[in-house]
């Protein structure tokens, strides 16, 4: 199982959430809004500096800053499909 940042996914790639590193309000509010491990996340899109990133995550879109997308580790997708 290769864990890796958030932030290293590309366009369209999708990732199961692993872990939220760090503590404090940061990590509160991204669990708040489902960043909670096990979820399945889709990169939608880049923006044209690569900041801040557009995902899919239970539905509804949320824009992440490419620092604050680092701070989640995500495994692929098509690994848990492997598993199963």
């Amino acid at each position: 199982m290769a864990v890796r940042k958030l932030s290293e996914l590309r366009n369209r790639e999708r990732g199961i959430i692993v872990r939220i590193t760090g503590t404090g309000r940061f990590r509160q509010r991204l669990m708040e809004m489902g960043f909670v491990p096990g979820a399945e996340i889709i990169v939608e899109k880049y923006a044209p500096l690569k900041d801040p990133i557009e995902y899919v995550l239970k539905g509804y879109h949320v824009s992440l800053r490419h620092e604050e997308a680092e701070r989640v580790l995500v495994r692929g997708a098509e690994e848990e499909e492997k598993e199963d």
